[in-house]
């Protein structure tokens, strides 16, 4: 479990979420994490998503991901961009979604400090003991994705948890 200590008692937290496209796993991330603080004011959560790829830049949501989170409740607007330097200068806390991911975001800066940002988001899901990767649901069926929301939902638990101890 990452050490957050150096977060707590901050007025305002910008955590930002990141996949590959950056319009299934992240925004999903994000909808969930959103929804989840949007009454908190101590600290207030700031949330941000990002791809480590341009592919998707400009475009809304993959339609099964945002079907999935919205029939679980949650409301969230979102339009796909990409991970930069700057994004991680400005950001608290980095949660990446797999090992691609985490290698990519690291690969925009050699600055350590940055790196000591960014996390895996299952690194704060109490339920598991083994892989921390949360699996890309693009273009498999809904089961898929609703398996994600499950382990997304699971880790922001977590790591909200760690955030209010």
């Amino acid at each position: 479990m990452p050490d957050l200590s150096h977060l707590r008692n901050r007025d305002e937290l910008l955590i930002t979420m990141v996949c590959l496209g950056n319009i299934c796993r992240s925004p999903m991330a994000a909808a969930v994490l959103a929804n989840r603080t949007s009454t908190w004011s101590a600290p207030k959560i700031l949330v941000d998503s990002a791809g480590t790829s341009n592919w998707h830049v400009g475009e809304g949501p993959n339609p099964p991901s945002k079907k999935t989170w919205e029939a679980a409740g949650y409301k969230f607007d979102h339009i796909a961009s990409e991970m930069t330097a700057a994004r991680m200068e400005k950001s608290d806390l980095i949660l990446v979604m797999d090992r691609s991911n985490h290698r990519n975001v690291l690969s925009l800066t050699e600055n350590q400090e940055l790196h000591g940002k960014v996390h895996f988001l299952r690194d704060f899901d109490y339920t598991i003991a083994g892989d921390r990767e949360v699996p890309d649901p693009y273009s498999l069926p809904d089961s898929a994705f609703e398996e994600v929301l499950g382990m997304v939902e699971r880790a922001i638990d977590g790591l909200l948890q760690e955030l209010t101890r």
